[in-house]
């Protein structure tokens, strides 16, 4: 993919400190922090950086689990979902 291509945009911007914070915890978890040159991952093997992002989807899911688990009902979680807009 080209330079200024970037693809994966967040649905909510507002989103992005905390991803980017989420993003360096699990790094520094995975043992990668002090590889990583200021927001450049490039040196950082796909292992690594799939570790990271697998790490992230991993608590992100376990997080929607826990709260279907409070709220007992997964349709109200998929009704205030649905009220979200979608963008492309």
């Amino acid at each position: 993919m080209g330079r200024g291509q970037k693809r994966n945009n967040l649905l909510i911007p507002e989103a992005n400190k905390a991803m980017y914070q989420f993003k360096y915890e699990l790094a520094r978890e995975v043992g990668i922090e002090n590889q990583i040159q200021g927001d450049y991952w490039g040196y950082i093997s796909s292992r690594d950086c799939g570790a990271v992002g697998g790490g992230m989807v991993r608590r992100m899911i376990q997080s929607v689990e826990q709260t279907l688990a409070q709220q007992g009902s997964p349709g109200n979680l998929l009704a205030a979902t649905q009220s979200t807009p979608n963008v492309p």
